[in-house]
């Protein structure tokens, strides 16, 4: 299936993130632990001589120059080139009748370290990162021993590089793999598959298949599903394609796509968040009326004599979900509303009057605060409808401009503090977004951003 939510991951996201990950890995490499080595060694025609190096410490690892690159349909590959480390030591000599010891300095040069990093997804739909091949060439290690026998070791230096190049190159592939374990997949690991809305609702943010690589990118398709946390029920109609644009000028991109936007409208709809009422007290001190019968009475005559001067209020609701398009021109929208009018009776009990059908176009602005998708709508003029009368037929074209005050000074402000407290966008832990771009293609809704790491 398509998905209803897209990321992408550009080079220079790559690039950004690998910064950090490498400067993990260093880390690590620079706690590296060698054990001691022991051995006899024959030197000419002298004799055997019995050597032990112990206490063997690693002062630096340096990565100085590396690169993260995107393999299609395999992965991403780090190549590392240029490393060195710097180590020292203390050694002991048994040779016929001499014991000696001393310290020593050994410099590990031309370091490469290739990595594949293998992408895929668990059972919950979250990300998995695993090392699908390390491999390490060191093509330069050098040895020096001081002390009165000093002279001997670097007889046969040789031999103690070749042990220390085979050491070193098992063990950098052994740190690779606990940091990518350790670090790197448990990060990853952070990215929420469900986002909680509030106590009805929530977004479906799981991977519906593994990352891909493509050869300038990491893409992820998400299933970008509201839903209700009362009941889940299955969504009538599928995502539509997201034909990504080819922008690289960010960090990452996100793909919100219509089917995104109307589940929120379903989910909303079977939570009962559709449901708004107008009252009195609700109504701005400026508007010059007050929500009761006497307002009503200039289009509806009859009203003044069934319930003189008695109190009003309104419940609005959507019979449907509301169902929004997008396109390059924005998003479009013209949600169905009923309003139920009652008559708030002296014991406090309400009788129902009339029952109108609104239509209006909604335009919306859409903008990214916080790592959350915020917006704000404005609303046209409404077109009314009589639905149902108990006070008998009226004509509803005349109370076109108070429904319209009524519904822009109640209504619109309560949703519109709504779509500023935003919904998450599917982030990692401790990431902020910069240097926004909103673009409207057929069908998503594209966001652009830069992205920081906070560290703890």
């Amino acid at each position: 299936t398509n998905p209803g939510f897209m990321v992408r991951i550009t080079q220079a996201g790559l690039d950004y993130a690998h910064q950090h990950g490498i400067a993990i890995l260093e880390k690590e490499l620079a706690r590296l632990k060698l054990p001691d080595i022991s051995d006899d060694s024959r030197v000419g025609r002298v004799g055997k001589v019995h050597y032990e190096l112990s206490r063997l410490r690693l002062r630096d690892f340096h990565l100085p120059y590396s690169r993260i690159t995107p393999i299609s349909n395999v992965g991403l590959q780090v190549s590392i080139s240029n490393a060195f480390a710097e180590l020292d030591g203390d050694w002991r000599v048994k040779f016929l009748f001499v014991r000696d010891h001393g310290s020593f300095d050994l410099k590990v040069e031309n370091v490469y370290i290739k990595i594949s990093l293998k992408l895929g997804t668990d059972s919950s739909g979250k990300p998995t990162i695993s090392t699908s091949e390390c491999s390490t060439r060191i093509s330069k290690v050098r040895v020096l021993f001081s002390g009165k026998l000093g002279w001997l070791y670097n007889l046969f230096h040789k031999a103690i590089e070749s042990r220390f190049r085979k050491i070193l190159e098992d063990k950098v592939c052994d740190i690779v793999d606990k940091s990518v374990q350790n670090d790197l997949q448990t990060y990853v690991q952070t990215l929420p598959v469900t986002a909680r809305i509030d106590a009805k609702t929530g977004i479906d943010y799981s991977l519906v298949a593994p990352p891909r690589a493509t050869s300038q990118s990491l893409d992820a398709d998400l299933k970008g599903e509201f839903y209700s946390l009362t009941h889940r029920s299955t969504v009538p109609f599928s995502p539509l394609p997201l034909a990504f644009p080819s922008d690289h000028d960010r960090m990452v991109y996100f793909g919100a796509s219509s089917y995104f936007f109307n589940t929120a409208g379903i989910a909303y709809h079977e939570a009962g968040k559709l449901v708004f009422e107008i009252t009195e007290d609700m109504i701005p001190k400026d508007a010059g009326f007050s929500l009761d019968t006497s307002i009503f009475s200039a289009f509806i005559p009859q009203l003044e004599e069934m319930y003189p001067n008695m109190p009003m209020k309104f419940r609005l609701s959507t019979p449907t979900a509301p169902f929004l398009t997008i396109g390059p021109g924005g998003i479009s929208l013209k949600p169905i509303v009923d309003a139920q009018a009652y008559v708030i009776l002296p014991d406090s009990s309400l009788a129902p009057l009339f029952l109108l059908s609104l239509v209006r176009n909604v335009s919306a602005v859409i903008n990214v605060r916080s790592g959350h998708i915020v917006g704000s709508v404005d609303v046209g003029r409404i077109r009314l409808s009589l639905k149902d009368s108990a006070v008998g037929t009226f004509e509803v074209r005349m109370m076109q401009s108070l429904m319209n005050i009524l519904t822009s000074s109640t209504l619109l402000p309560r949703l519109n503090a709504r779509f500023d407290e935003g919904f998450p966008l599917p982030l990692p832990d401790r990431i902020q977004l910069s240097n926004i771009l909103v673009r409207f293609h057929q069908n998503f809704l594209l966001l652009g951003a830069d992205v920081h790491f906070q560290p703890r």
